[in-house]
């Protein structure tokens, strides 16, 4: 779990060196501080568990198993992109890892992760959907639908909610009356848990325990995990001048990091040691040189594809 978020944080953070040359076209939402989420679900999910996810998708898409090249030749619009350079940032896919897509559009997965859990079901397997979102998304009617659908049927499906607290730049509590989102299913039977999201081992006790509930045909489950983006909502810059949201509120957040956290952790548990720690960063390194350099020398996508795959 340790080298999955250290995996993340380092390919976003350099999405932010690159992105001032204006090589990388389309949006980046950075999924910087809110790593212990996405790693620690996926822990105990199967490459057969399907995930479906926000616009906010680099961390989902890493820790799930995605192709690390071809997501970085997909956000310089290469022909070798997961998405064929024609999705962008937000649209990511590996479909050998899972991933069926990725929507920009905010709560739009969440009916689509209900769906796929439903033919899970049908089907008769053992596997899982997980729906992430955030709490922008939790404004929209539509987690209230697929809550009551995913509880009626007992659909095998984990709702996570990455709350953040900022729908772009709306706090949450200037959105909704209370900040419970962990309890909007209890009124369908859909059992809730608030974590510490920046806790990657309340994340993994949490979310495992669901996964093996939703396993058993026990129906699904909601997880509110609270955690921080440090980035704006789109773009490598931090945004506290803009008003929404103060430095100090943005630097206590950064103190609570959660790769930060669990690196310390593990090191006074012993788990690892400043020498594997140094390893681990070297060879992630490497694979991130790897993949932009694939990206980089990748064909860009010919004009006869661009209208291919419309309706």
């Amino acid at each position: 779990m340790l080298r999955a978020a250290i995996r993340i944080r380092k390919l976003e953070e350099r999405v932010c060196d690159v992105y001032g040359k204006q090589e990388i076209k389309t949006p980046v939402h950075l999924y910087i501080g809110e790593e212990a989420i996405a790693t620690a679900v996926s822990e105990s999910l199967v490459k057969e568990d399907l995930i479906f996810s926000t616009h906010r998708s680099h961390g989902h898409y890493l820790a799930k198993g995605g192709d690390m090249k071809k997501m970085v030749a997909e956000f310089y619009g290469k022909e070798t992109g997961c998405a064929g350079g024609k999705g962008g940032s937000m649209h990511l896919i590996d479909l050998d890892a899972g991933i069926p897509g990725s929507t920009a559009i905010v709560g739009g997965g969440i009916p689509i992760a209900t769906g796929a859990a439903l033919a899970l079901k049908l089907k008769g397997t053992q596997n899982i959907a997980v729906a992430y979102f955030g709490d922008g998304a939790a404004d929209e009617g539509v987690l209230q639908e697929s809550l009551n659908f995913a509880g009626l049927k007992k659909l095998p499906i984990i709702f996570v909610c990455e709350n953040n607290f900022y729908a772009t730049n709306s706090f949450q509590m200037k959105r909704q009356p209370e900040d419970k989102i962990y309890t909007r299913g209890e009124s369908f039977s859909v059992p809730g848990t608030l974590v510490d999201g920046n806790d990657m081992e309340e994340v993994y006790s949490t979310a495992k325990n669901a996964i093996e509930r939703a396993r058993r045909g026990e129906g699904p489950s909601l997880i509110e995990a609270k955690t921080y983006r440090w980035k704006g909502h789109v773009g490598p810059d931090e945004d506290t001048s803009l008003g929404h949201r103060t430095e100090k509120e943005l630097q206590s957040w950064k103190e609570r990091c959660p790769v930060k956290l669990y690196t310390e952790r593990l090191i006074s548990e012993g788990v690892v040691t400043s020498e594997s720690l140094k390893e681990i960063n070297s060879d992630i390194e490497k694979e991130i040189d790897e993949a932009f350099a694939f990206a980089h020398k990748s064909p860009e996508v010919p004009m006869e594809n661009l209208s291919k795959h419309l309706f």
